[in-house]
C-alpha cells in the first residue's frame, strides 16, 4: 500500500508552536491541533475492493493516521477534489459538514487555496527526494500539472492586483521587495502570502506584540459591536486607558492628548511647542522622517518631497562613535553640540527663536549611531536654555521596543517635554498620542480647542489598552533587553569575522549591522541583496541610514529566542553567500 508523502520542512524554518500564542483562553479562534486522517480521499475508501464485505459496510484505510492541524486534514482532501466537476459543491458540502462540530475561523477559510496549494507541494518535495519510484513517477505526471496551474493562477492574480493598484493607489505607492509579497494571513510572528508560504517577519513593530494579537481582535471586536463614540460624550474606556498609558511614564508627564497616528502626533506636539515658546523656530536630524502633514514635510530630511525645506528649519548631524574618523569621545561630543549651538544662533539671528527640536531617541532613520556620553543631555539643555522644547518621536523605539523601560528617552537618558506616539499603540488599529506635563496643557488647551472625532474613542480605547496588557502580563520590555543581548553579542560575532561589516547597531529589539564595502565605504548594494536574500529565505528585514547600507531588523516583541537564533543564522549565511570571505579570513 502506497504511503502518503511527508511535509518536508523548508530550511531555516521553524517549527511554530501550537496557534503562536500562549494562552489559548486569548486565541478562540486560532488552528484547531489533533488527530488526523492525511488521506481522507476516495482511494482509502474501500466496498469490497479485494473481498466481499456484508451489505452496507465500508472499510476506511487509516494507514497515514495521526497528529497535525486540522486545517491540513481540510487541505489533503480538497487538494485531490479540486479538478473533479463538482468539485465546488463538495467543498462546500465537506465545510458544512466539519462545522456541524467545529466552527472554522473564517481568515482559515479564506487561507484554504494557499493550503491546498501548500499541501500540493509537499507532496512535490516527497517526490523530489525519491526520483525514480513508482510513487514518485504517480506524483510527477497527476499532481505536478495541478500545482503549476495552481501556482500560474495566483501569479496571474498577484499581476492583476498590481496592475489595479497602479490604476487606482497609483504607481508611486511604494512597495517592499523586487517581488513584492502579498500576504493574507499573520499570527504572531508569522506571515502567510498567498502562495501559502510562511515568513519570519523581522521587520514591522506595527504589530507590536504580534500579528492579529488575539487579545487585541477580542477587545477591538467587542468594543465596536458595542458602542463607539468620541470624546465630546463621557466615557470610561478613554479615561481608563489615560490612566494605564500615563503611568508609563514619569510623574512629570501627567497628561495625554489622543490622535490618530504618529504623523499627526508630531504636527501637533510642534504645533504646542509653537504656542508655548512662542517661537517658530525647528530642529530636526540632517537624515530624518517624522510624518507627511505639511509641517512635517517642510522638515523631512530623510526621503524625497517636493515642499521646500522649511526657512523655519535648521539641521544637524547626529554623532556616531562608529564613525570617529580617530577623534576621542570628548572631540566627538563637543563637535556635536557646538554644531547644535550654532543651528540655534542661526535660527535665532534670523528672527524665528528656537520652537523645540523633535528627535526619536534611538535615532532610527539616521541609522542607529552609536552616540557619546552626555550627548542627550547636552542637546536637551541647549534647547531648553534657548526657549525651545524637547520632542520625543517614540512611533519607533517606544513601548518596550529598546527593552528595560517602556519608552526610548527612558534608556538612552532624554528627558523631553513632549513624547509622541503612533503605530504600536493599537497594534494595527490607528492609535497614536502626546504626552506632556500638566503645565505644558494648560498653556495650550486653555486657548486651543483640540478635538479628533476618532481618537480615544472607546475602541481606540480598547485596542490600546490590550497592548497594554498584553506588554505588561508577558514582561515584554524584560524580555526585550534579555533577547537584545543575546542579540547583540551574536551581532558582535559576525563583526568581528567579516570584514564588510563595519559595526553592530541599536539595542533591545532594534538592531542591524552596518555594511561597507573592500574600502570602508557604504555599502547599499549589499544590504539591499541581503534584504532580498532573506525575503526569499522567508525572513522579512530592511534597510535604513543615510545610504541605506545598514540592515534593519525590528520585529514584534512577541519573537521568541529560537526565531531569533534562526534570523541572525540566516543572516549570516546570507552575508557570507553574498560576500565571501576570502580563502583563510576569519578563521
Amino acid at each position: 500500500m502506497r504511503r502518503s508523502p511527508p511535509t518536508r520542512r523548508r530550511r531555516g524554518a521553524v517549527r511554530r508552536d501550537r496557534g503562536g500564542h500562549g494562552d489559548p483562553a486569548q486565541a478562540p479562534h486560532r488552528a484547531r491541533h489533533g488527530a488526523l486522517h492525511l488521506r481522507r480521499h476516495p482511494r482509502r475508501l474501500h466496498a469490497g475492493e479485494r473481498a466481499p464485505l456484508p451489505e452496507g459496510i465500508t472499510l476506511i484505510d487509516f494507514d497515514d493516521f495521526g497528529e497535525g492541524f486540522w486545517l491540513f486534514d481540510l487541505a489533503t482532501i480538497l487538494f485531490w477534489y479540486q479538478n473533479q466537476p463538482r468539485a465546488v459543491e463538495y467543498r462546500e458540502a465537506l465545510l458544512r459538514s466539519y462545522e456541524r462540530t467545529e466552527p472554522i475561523n473564517p481568515l482559515h477559510v479564506d487561507a484554504l487555496d494557499a493550503l491546498i496549494l501548500a499541501r500540493g507541494l509537499t507532496y512535490l518535495g516527497w517526490a523530489a527526494d525519491r526520483p525514480g519510484g513508482e510513487t514518485s513517477a504517480f506524483l510527477e505526471a497527476e499532481v505536478l500539472p495541478i500545482v503549476a496551474a495552481q501556482c500560474a493562477e495566483l501569479a496571474a492574480r498577484d499581476a492583476e492586483l498590481l496592475e489595479r493598484r497602479g490604476t487606482t493607489i497609483g504607481p508611486y505607492s511604494p512597495l517592499f521587495y523586487r517581488t513584492p509579497r502579498h500576504f493574507v494571513h499573520g499570527e504572531g510572528v508569522w506571515l502567510t502570502d498567498a502562495f501559502g508560504r510562511t515568513y519570519l517577519d523581522a521587520y514591522n513593530n506595527v504589530p507590536q506584540v504580534g500579528h492579529a494579537n488575539p487579545r487585541v481582535a477580542a477587545a477591538v471586536a467587542e468594543q465596536i459591536a458595542t458602542h463607539n463614540v468620541h470624546t465630546r460624550y463621557l466615557h470610561e474606556g478613554v479615561v481608563n486607558y489615560a490612566e494605564e498609558l500615563l503611568a508609563t511614564f514619569s510623574p512629570e508627564l501627567d497628561r495625554v492628548y489622543f490622535t490618530n497616528s504618529g504623523s499627526e502626533s508630531n504636527d501637533l506636539a510642534l504645533r504646542i511647542a509653537r504656542h508655548v515658546s512662542g517661537n517658530s523656530g525647528i530642529l530636526t536630524t540632517d537624515f530624518s522622517y517624522h510624518g507627511n502633514t505639511l509641517t512635517l514635510a517642510a522638515m523631512t530630511t530623510g526621503l524625497d518631497v517636493s515642499e521646500p525645506f522649511g526657512e523655519h528649519v535648521r539641521r544637524f548631524t547626529i554623532p556616531d562613535l562608529d564613525h570617529a574618523g580617530g577623534r576621542g569621545e570628548p572631540e566627538v561630543l563637543a563637535e556635536a553640540l557646538a554644531q547644535v549651538a550654532e543651528a540655534i544662533a542661526s535660527l535665532q539671528e534670523a528672527g524665528h527663536g528656537l520652537s523645540a527640536v523633535l528627535v526619536d531617541p534611538s535615532f532610527s532613520t539616521e541609522g542607529l549611531p552609536r552616540l557619546p556620553q552626555g550627548y542627550l543631555e547636552g542637546l536637551a539643555a541647549l534647547v531648553h536654555d534657548a526657549g525651545g522644547l524637547v520632542i520625543a518621536d517614540e512611533v519607533q523605539s517606544g513601548l518596550g521596543r529598546l527593552g528595560w523601560a517602556w519608552w526610548g528617552h527612558q534608556v538612552t537618558g532624554l528627558v523631553p517635554d513632549l513624547v509622541t506616539m503612533g503605530k504600536p499603540l493599537g497594534n494595527g488599529f490607528p492609535l497614536g498620542g502626546v504626552v506632556t506635563s500638566q503645565a505644558v496643557m494648560d498653556s495650550f488647551s486653555s486657548t486651543n480647542m483640540y478635538f479628533n472625532t476618532f481618537a480615544g474613542t472607546p475602541v481606540a480605547s480598547a485596542a490600546g489598552r490590550a497592548v497594554l496588557a498584553e506588554v505588561h502580563e508577558r514582561g515584554l520590555v524584560q524580555r526585550a533587553a534579555d533577547l537584545g543581548e543575546r542579540v547583540r553579542a551574536r551581532l558582535a560575532e559576525i563583526e568581528a569575522e567579516h570584514p564588510l561589516v563595519a559595526s553592530a547597531k541599536g539595542r533591545g529589539l532594534f538592531f542591524g549591522l552596518e555594511l561597507v564595502d573592500a574600502d570602508g565605504a557604504p555599502n547599499p548594494e549589499l544590504a539591499k541583496a541581503i534584504v532580498e536574500r532573506l525575503a526569499n529565505e522567508g525572513i522579512l528585514i530592511s534597510r535604513i541610514g543615510p545610504h541605506d547600507s545598514v540592515l534593519k531588523i525590528r520585529p514584534p516583541l512577541v519573537i521568541t529566542a529560537e526565531q531569533l537564533d534562526v534570523v541572525v543564522d540566516t543572516l549570516s549565511r546570507a552575508l557570507h553567500e553574498a560576500a565571501p570571505l576570502p580563502v583563510g579570513a576569519g578563521a
